[in-house]
C-alpha cells in the first residue's frame, strides 16, 4: 500500500485524512496513452485541434506541411505565434494539462488540456514541439509512445536522439512554435514509399484536411489582417456556408436566446436556387459533403465552427427539398458544459430547455427555404410557360409512370421537319423506353449531389449553339422574335443561364440585322 509520506499542512477541501486510509494510484502510462488514442478524431480533426492551439498563440500565419516518404512519412505544423518558455512546454506536453472547470479567457478555443496531445497520439507515435518566445531559447521536448511502453513512465523527452528529421531547424526566426508527427501509423502506415495507392491516399487526406480547415476557421480567415494558413506552400481560402456574398441569399431575423445566463446568438439563412448563382458558385456553395449533407446548424464556438451542418437530432432529415436551409449559431466557450461539448470538438448537443426553440427556428428556416427551391424550379416555372417548352413529359401507363419526349417541343419539330418521320419516331421511342430508371434512382439515394448541372464544364460554345438552333427553330413556327426569346427563358435547360440567353440572342439579333 502507497501511503502519503508527509502529512498535508492546508487542506484546501478542509478534509484532513488520516494516515492509511487511502491508496494512491497512478495508471499506467501506456496503457492510458493507448486510450487516449481512441478518441475519434480523424486526420482533418486533429490537424484543425492544432490550429486551434496556434490561434490561441495569437499566430497570424499557420504552415502545414505533408510530406511522403512511405512509413517514413510526417506531417509539420508551424506557426508564428507567441511560442513557449520551457516550463511552458512541459506543461503543454503534459496530458490534462488545464482542467476544463477553469473558467478561461473568453477567445480560448482549448477546454480539457488534452487537444495537442490527444489530437497528436490519435494519428502517430512519436509527437515533437519545438518552440521559441521572443528573444527567448528554442525548447523541444518529445513524446514517444514506444519508449513510453518501454520504460513504463512518463518520460517526456528533452533531448530528441535521433533529431527528428531537418523540419526541426525550419528557421523561428523571432517566435513560433512548431510541431512535428512521427511514426504516423494511422496515417501512413507501413507503407512503402513507391506505394503508389497509399500515397494516393495520402494526397486525399490533405485535401480533406484542407476543406475541413476552410470550413471550421473561415471566419478567421476572412478578417482584415486574417490568419492565413498554408499547406504544403499554397495558402488555403475560407469556405463560407452561407454564401453571404450572394446578393441572393436571405438572411432571416436573428434570434437571441438565454442560456447558462448569456446570449446565444441564432442567425438563419437560405441559400439561393442554383438559377440565382453563377454554375461554379453553386458548385462552391455544395461545400465539403455536398448539398444535401451541408443543411442543418452550424455551431460556433467563439467563431470557431464545431459542428457543420446538422439537424441536431431535432427529428428532421436531410432532404433535397431542405437544402438550401443553413442556420448559424454562435456560442461563448462558457457555454461548454451546458452543449456537452466534446473533446474533438466536434460534437454539441442542444440542452433541454432550448429545444423547442431551435425547433421553431428550424421549422420556419426549412419553409422558406422549400418556398425557394419550388418557386424558382420546374414546377412553379411550367405554370406559367407554353407547354411545348419542356422536352420530357411525365405520363403514365396502365397506372404507371413513364417519361416520353415531347413532341411539340421546337426542336423536335424542326427534326421531323428536317428528317425521316419514320426514323425518328424509331429514335425517340428506344430513347423513351431505354431510360435507365432503376440505376438512377439508386445514385440518387447514395450519391445525390453527384448528379451533374445542365451543361456543367461544358464549352460556352456549346451551349450558345444549342441556344441558338432552338431559337432558329422558334422563329421557324411563326413566333416573333420577343416572343421565342422570353420562351427560351422559361424551357429548360436555357433557364438557369439567363445572363447567357440575353448577351447570346442580342448578338445573334444585333449581327442578323
Amino acid at each position: 500500500m502507497i501511503q502519503k509520506s508527509e502529512p498535508v499542512s492546508e487542506d484546501p477541501e478542509g478534509i484532513d485524512d488520516p494516515e492509511g486510509t487511502y491508496d494512491v494510484t497512478q495508471p499506467e502510462p501506456s496503457a492510458l496513452i493507448e486510450s487516449l488514442r481512441a478518441f475519434g478524431y480523424s486526420l482533418e480533426t486533429a490537424i484543425a485541434d492544432l490550429v486551434d492551439n496556434s490561434i490561441a498563440a495569437k499566430a497570424k500565419n499557420v504552415w502545414i506541411r505533408f510530406e511522403w516518404k512511405g512509413s517514413d512519412s510526417y506531417i509539420s505544423l508551424k506557426d508564428d505565434g507567441e511560442g513557449m518558455t520551457e516550463s511552458s512546454i512541459i506543461s503543454a506536453m503534459r496530458p490534462g494539462s488545464q482542467s476544463p472547470l477553469k473558467e478561461r479567457s473568453l477567445k480560448d478555443l482549448g477546454r480539457f488540456g488534452l487537444g495537442l496531445k490527444t489530437a497528436s497520439f490519435s494519428q502517430c507515435r512519436r509527437l515533437t514541439v519545438v518552440s521559441k518566445v521572443n528573444n527567448g531559447e528554442i525548447v523541444k521536448r518529445c513524446w514517444d509512445l514506444d519508449y513510453v511502453k518501454i520504460k513504463k513512465e512518463w518520460r517526456l523527452l528533452k533531448l530528441i536522439e535521433p533529431e527528428p528529421l531537418t523540419v526541426i531547424n525550419d528557421t523561428i526566426s523571432v517566435q513560433g512554435t512548431i510541431v512535428i508527427w512521427e511514426k504516423m501509423d494511422r496515417v501512413s502506415g507501413n507503407h512503402r514509399a513507391d506505394d503508389e495507392k497509399a500515397y494516393k491516399r495520402f494526397l486525399e487526406g490533405a485535401e480533406k484536411v484542407k476543406q475541413h480547415l476552410e470550413m471550421v476557421f473561415h471566419r478567421f480567415l476572412d478578417y482584415p489582417n486574417s490568419l492565413k494558413i498554408w499547406i504544403n506552400g499554397r495558402m488555403i481560402t475560407s469556405w463560407d456556408p452561407f454564401m453571404k456574398s450572394e446578393r441572393a441569399t436571405q438572411e432571416l431575423p436573428v434570434e437571441k436566446l438565454l442560456c447558462d445566463g448569456k446570449n446565444l446568438v441564432i442567425t438563419p439563412y437560405v441559400l439561393p436556387h442554383q438559377s440565382k448563382v453563377s454554375t461554379e458558385s453553386h458548385k462552391i456553395g455544395s461545400g465539403p459533403r455536398g448539398w444535401n449533407a451541408q443543411q442543418g446548424f452550424y455551431v460556433y464556438r467563439n467563431e470557431r465552427l464545431l459542428v457543420g451542418g446538422d439537424w441536431l437530432s431535432l427529428g428532421f432529415q436531410k432532404e433535397e427539398h431542405y437544402k438550401l436551409a443553413r442556420i448559424q449559431v454562435d456560442l461563448p466557450n462558457s457555454m461548454d458544459g451546458e452543449w456537452q461539448i466534446d473533446v474533438k470538438k466536434s460534437r454539441a448537443k442542444i440542452p433541454g430547455y432550448l429545444k423547442s426553440d431551435f425547433k421553431r427556428i428550424a421549422v420556419l428556416t426549412r419553409n422558406n427555404a422549400v418556398d425557394i427551391y419550388r418557386h424558382r424550379g420546374k414546377v412553379v416555372s411550367r405554370k406559367h410557360a407554353q407547354d411545348f417548352v419542356f422536352m420530357w413529359e411525365q405520363k403514365t401507363r396502365h397506372g404507371k409512370f413513364f417519361y416520353s419526349i415531347n413532341r411539340e417541343h421546337p426542336l423536335v419539330q424542326q427534326a421531323y421537319k428536317n428528317g425521316v418521320k419514320i426514323d425518328l419516331d424509331a429514335l425517340f421511342s428506344i430513347l423513351e423506353e431505354s431510360i435507365p430508371v432503376s440505376h438512377i434512382l439508386v445514385t440518387n439515394v447514395g450519391e445525390p449531389d453527384k448528379f451533374s448541372t445542365p451543361f456543367e464544364n461544358a464549352p460556352p460554345e456549346i451551349l450558345q449553339s444549342v441556344l441558338l438552333s432552338s431559337f432558329s427553330a422558334l422563329l421557324n413556327t411563326g413566333v416573333e422574335e420577343g416572343e421565342a426569346k422570353r420562351r427560351l427563358l422559361a424551357m429548360d435547360p436555357f433557364s438557369l443561364f439567363p445572363d447567357v440567353v440575353e448577351v447570346c440572342l442580342n448578338e445573334f439579333l444585333k449581327d442578323k440585322k
